[in-house]
């Protein structure tokens, strides 16, 4: 679990877009990117070499707001 608060400061750090939390795989998901960053034993690791890309089936679901 990711602190709230810690999370409505993090941005991607390749678009500066906003980060939505990825609970089943313990990942940070920015859709602007199409990136995904894994969360180590509670510490987000914000690098774009340790992201993996997202795939076509996940870009689809992105939440509706």
């Amino acid at each position: 679990m990711i602190d709230k608060q810690l999370l409505s400061i993090l941005v991607c750090p390749v678009t500066k877009a906003p980060l939505e939390y990825d609970r089943e795989h313990e990942e940070l998901i920015c859709y602007a990117s199409a990136l995904a960053y894994p969360i180590r034993d509670g510490i987000p690791v914000m690098l774009e070499s340790e992201a993996r890309e997202l795939s076509c089936e996940e870009k689809e679901r992105r939440p509706k707001r």
